[in-house]
């Protein structure tokens, strides 16, 4: 029988979440059944909710940064038992209607089921995330996150953790490399972890000093103010690979030029309007300007191990399900360190 879910929707763009009950549905012989305990806030949760990006379905429950414990699984599921750490990160099934599953590129390809604002494979059932008590996640989809590693603190690792890693891993962060990441947010931060603890020389590019102190405690070697022109000059031709993590609309030229020959500038944010590039920005130094989206669910499961190896998770403010909308707005104006997650027992 389907049960009784209690979370927060959005109902319309333009109204702030409120409760809401909902059925999650009736688990299948291949499904986890997992209690919320923590639901990380993305940005992208904000351009959801309010059809930022014009392709909202309402009533939306969002989250995809989701960590509980396993109440129940079906009878073929062999990974996980009751009582197991677990995760959900940005989709829930992939490569729908595929001979074959694309473990290392699944989330690049038609047919990913997102986690919420999305429908399943049935065509009828609407996804529902994780700003809720309880989800309902086929085996292959859910993720085991390490004993040694907080639930709450772990729970941004299944987005804005992937987010990072994935550039990090692909484009051979490591010892004798240097990293530029610009932006010391939400993902950012990790993106100091992660890079750090792969070996490579990670810088900070911020539009102030103001988070320098966090910067280097993390484990950065370097902070720059991004506000600073002088910058621009002192870095010229420095970094192997760049990961721009913030959504405004800087000029990416300006950071093209601090790549070394054969550098890589990698998009996270998604800029509202195009930006500009000029091919002189990139020619000259056989420089390529790329793309990354989150991770496949294999490159999540290896992400959660690698941090559970070096104890990196989130630098997080904790809240209760109530204070979401005023969490949104924070968000927007920069006002967490470094990233916030709910808890779900607050929704009690």
């Amino acid at each position: 029988m389907p049960t009784l879910a209690k979370g927060y929707a959005a109902t319309d763009a333009s109204k702030p979440l409120t409760p809401f009950t909902f059925e999650r549905r009736d688990p299948k012989d291949d499904d986890v059944v997992i209690s919320v305990k923590y639901c990380g806030v993305c940005h992208s949760d904000i351009h959801q909710a309010r059809n930022e990006w014009g392709n909202a379905v309402y009533p939306m429950v969002p989250g995809h940064e989701i960590a509980g414990i396993v109440t129940a699984v079906g009878s073929k599921v062999t990974k996980f038992r009751v009582g197991d750490h677990v995760g959900v990160g940005c989709f829930v099934d992939s490569c729908v209607g595929c001979a074959t599953r694309d473990l290392d590129n699944e989330q690049y390809l038609p047919g990913v089921v997102f986690t919420y604002n999305a429908v399943e494979a049935d065509g009828k059932t609407a996804t529902q995330g994780g700003y809720s008590d309880s989800i309902v996640v086929k085996e292959g989809y859910v993720l085991s996150i390490p004993d040694n590693l907080p639930l709450d603190a772990s729970a941004p690792l299944l987005c804005a953790g992937v987010t990072l890693y994935s550039p990090l891993r692909h484009w051979k962060a490591g010892p004798g490399k240097k990293v530029a990441i610009i932006g010391m947010g939400g993902l950012g931060h990790l993106g100091v972890k992660i890079g750090a603890a792969m070996g490579a020389e990670v810088t900070v590019l911020s539009q102030s000093l103001s988070k320098k102190e966090d910067g280097l405690k993390l484990g950065a070697t370097e902070y720059y103010a991004t506000s600073d022109a002088s910058t621009f000059e002192k870095l010229a031709g420095t970094f192997d690979l760049i990961i721009n993590t913030v959504s405004a609309p800087v000029d990416w030229n300006a950071y093209l030029n601090l790549l070394k020959v054969n550098g890589t500038m990698v998009l996270l944010g998604i800029p509202e309007q195009a930006i500009a590039v000029h091919a002189f920005s990139l020619i000259p130094g056989r420089r390529s300007l790329a793309g990354s989206m989150i991770g496949s669910i294999k490159e999540t499961q290896e992400m959660l191990d690698f941090c559970g190896q070096h104890d990196i998770v989130s630098e997080i403010e904790t809240i209760k399900i109530q204070d979401v909308n005023e969490a949104y707005e924070r968000v927007l104006k920069s006002d967490v360190r470094y990233r916030f997650v709910i808890d779900m027992a607050s929704i009690a």
